[in-house]
């Protein structure tokens, strides 16, 4: 049963929504063809892909501000309604418009033992409604804004996290000045709310997994040349409530800054090559940050580099972070590492790939005294350990060989067996959440347990979407010596945008 939205989510919803629904009944009986963007006003401008805002493919970004509509201007790219509105002209010069989007998510997930804990299967039953507008008044201003609905319900919910059950937010409203400063450079400032995803989506990540995007509020500043690239921002985090409009504030508590600088790699320096090397360094406050039993202020800094990108069939994508700082009076000296690549065997699009990913995150100190060694985790992608949320990069080590392939053009399937360890006995095993899974401190055991899991995403159309997943979680000696149990998870959503 999918939670019915209030009214008021309904009225606000409905500028955004309707003017799609009568198209989405009808059949496609054309190809839907992903625009071409213009070529940009700088000639040389730094590679789209590898600004810090995501990947584009068919036109499309997990960041709807991201994408370049300006090819639909012409009419004969446009196939149906829903690419009538991804250019709605304002003035006749063109660098008036309105480009609208969307995204309807119906989803099901299951979990044996939830939380490991022997018990009753959990049933969540998730809807999610977005819409959103990016209005360009001008070649160098647009506001972007968009509002977000997510629905639960289900058997053994507990109390729904505010990022699975909200009637209405304001998941991103900002401003954004931009242009040529000089030299070939591009430059602007965004302010207001908006998603982060510059550096590993493993410290940085919108958590498209969730409902509700992960939201940040403040500012960031880029300059963009031909090689080289600069990000400087400074943000605090989003207190979502569960309810309208006016219960999602900003929260004070925790503020997110620093800066990221990012190189391309000369193409022809390794063969044919799109490589990229982004060194960072990120501040994280936060007044009430639990490790272990004490609750205090801390201020964590992260400085490392990301090397990522493609070198003939291998793509790699390896970052190493150091943290320090300061934690209720106490030293921060944490590192963690994320090595992941993999080889396409075959020169088609579609060839399959095999590849490992190796990831350490340190831990120790949590439950005792001296230099904390826990290494945090930042909002990162945790699903990229654990489909069912159980793992994060905090006092962690695991290894995992994976193979993709596409038994059809339109389908690609993912297999992955990780193996799971904890470096410090002493300290506990943690949830995506950043919390310590109860009494695993106190046993003896480095194992985690072992994950396989399966992925298949059917692309039915660019704007079309069936996927599904399957995990096994095998608790090691780590969980089971403080009462932890294995899980099964399983998922499945559709999910339309346009």
């Amino acid at each position: 049963m999918i939670r019915p939205l209030s009214r008021t989510a309904l009225l606000a919803l409905v500028p955004a929504m309707t003017i799609a629904a009568p198209a989405m009944a009808q059949d496609e009986r054309r190809p839907i063809q992903a625009p071409k963007a213009p070529a940009t006003p700088i000639a040389d401008s730094y590679p789209a892909g590898a600004a810090g805002d995501g990947a584009t493919t068919n036109g499309y970004n997990l960041s709807r501000w991201a994408e370049d509509w300006r090819g639909n201007k012409d009419p004969k790219k446009r196939n149906d309604i829903f690419d009538e509105l991804k250019y709605v002209e304002i003035a006749n010069d063109g660098d008036v418009y309105a480009t609208f989007s969307g995204e309807l998510r119906l989803r099901l997930n299951l979990t044996t033992n939830p939380n490991l804990a022997k018990g009753e299967a959990q049933r969540q039953d998730i809807n999610r409604i977005v819409g959103g507008v990016d209005l360009h008044l001008g070649p160098n201003f647009r506001v972007y804004g968009e509002l977000a609905h997510g629905g639960i319900d289900g058997q053994n919910l507990g109390t729904p996290a505010t990022n699975l059950r909200n009637d209405l937010a304001v998941q991103q409203l900002f401003a954004e000045a931009s242009g040529d400063i000089g030299g070939g450079i591009e430059g602007g400032v965004r302010v207001g709310r908006q998603e982060f995803t510059d550096g590993s989506n493993l410290l940085t990540s919108a958590r498209d997994n969730n409902t509700l995007r992960f939201v940040l509020n403040g500012v960031r500043a880029f300059a963009r040349g031909k090689r080289l690239r600069a990000d400087v921002f400074d943000f605090t985090y989003t207190a979502y409530g569960s309810q309208g409009l006016g219960d999602d504030p900003r929260d004070k508590d925790r503020r997110f800054s620093g800066g990221v600088v990012g190189y391309a790699v000369p193409t022809d320096l390794f063969g044919k090559s799109k490589l990229y090397v982004d060194p960072f360094v990120y501040r994280l406050r936060s007044r009430a940050q639990v490790w272990g039993t004490t609750t205090a202020r801390e201020e964590r800094m992260f400085a490392g580099v990301r090397a990522w990108g493609d070198v003939g069939p291998v793509t790699i994508d390896w970052t190493v972070n150091h943290q320090f700082g300061n934690y209720d009076g106490r030293d921060i000296d944490a590192w963690q590492a994320f090595v992941a690549q993999t080889y396409k065997l075959g020169t088609s699009a579609t060839a399959p790939r095999i590849g490992v990913h190796m990831d350490y995150g340190s831990g120790g100190g949590s439950f005792g005294t001296g230099k904390l060694k826990t290494a945090s985790g930042l909002f990162g992608n945790n699903i990229y350990f654990s489909y069912g949320l159980f793992l994060t990069p905090t006092n962690f080590m695991g290894v995992a060989p994976n193979f993709t392939f596409n038994p059809v053009k339109s389908v690609r399937v993912t297999t992955e067996y990780q193996f799971a360890w904890r470096p410090s006995e002493t300290d506990a095993v943690y949830r995506a959440s950043g919390a310590a899974f109860a009494r695993t401190q106190n046993v003896a055991g480095h194992e985690i347990g072992q994950v396989a899991r399966l992925q298949a995403v059917w692309t039915i159309t660019p704007r079309l979407a069936l996927t599904g997943r399957l995990e096994h979680l095998n608790a090691g000696n780590a969980f089971t010596r403080a009462g932890y149990h294995d899980s099964m998870f399983g998922a499945g959503w559709i999910s339309f945008r346009f």
